[in-house]
C-alpha cells in the first residue's frame, strides 16, 4: 500500500482519471454500449479470460480492440446485468503508464418466461494502463473469476 504525504494535482488527475476508467468499463456493459466499451481500449489491447481464477491457461485471449466486439456483444444474452466495482488500487503510476487491480460483482439476470435466474461472479482484474493522447486506456485488462454464484429469483 502507498502512503502520500503529498501528491501533485497532475498525479490525482491520473488517479482520477484511471478510476473513471474503470468504472467506465462497467457503465458501458451494463449499458449494452460495445461500441464505448471498445473505445476503452487501446487498438492492439490485450484481453484475456481466466474463467477459473486458479487454471493458469487463459479460457480466452484477444489481442486487438476489434476483437473484443462478440464478447461484449455477449452481454447481450442477459435480461441486465449490474456490475458493482470494489476496490481499485493503482499499484503503479509513472508518467504514461500504470498497473493496478479492481474488484468486481457482476451480477446477470436471465429471464426464459416466468423463471428467473442470477448468476453472479466474482471478478478480479489485473490491468496496464497506458496515456494515448491525454486519455488513459486499458492496454491490457486480465479478468479472472474467482467463483460463480447462481440462483432461482422469485
Amino acid at each position: 500500500m502507498s502512503r502520500h504525504v503529498s501528491i501533485s494535482p497532475s498525479e490525482a488527475a491520473d488517479r482520477l482519471s484511471i478510476r473513471e476508467l474503470v468504472e467506465a468499463y462497467a457503465h458501458c456493459a451494463d449499458r449494452r454500449d460495445a461500441k464505448g466499451q471498445m473505445a476503452l481500449f487501446t487498438a492492439d489491447t490485450h484481453f484475456v479470460v481466466y474463467m477459473k481464477a486458479t487454471d493458469p491457461k487463459p479460457s480466452q485471449e484477444l489481442n486487438s480492440r476489434e476483437a473484443l466486439a462478440p464478447v461484449f456483444a455477449d452481454l447481450n444474452k442477459y435480461a441486465a446485468t449490474m456490475h458493482f466495482l470494489g476496490q481499485s488500487t493503482i499499484l503503479a503510476l509513472t508518467g504514461d503508464k500504470a498497473t493496478g487491480e479492481a474488484y468486481t460483482l457482476a451480477h446477470h439476470l436471465t429471464i426464459d418466461g416466468e423463471k428467473r435466474q442470477l448468476m453472479i461472479a466474482a471478478i478480479r482484474y489485473y490491468d496496464s494502463f497506458v496515456k494515448q493522447d491525454g486519455a488513459w486506456l486499458f492496454a491490457e485488462r486480465l479478468l479472472y473469476v474467482e467463483w460463480i454464484e447462481e440462483r432461482i429469483l422469485s
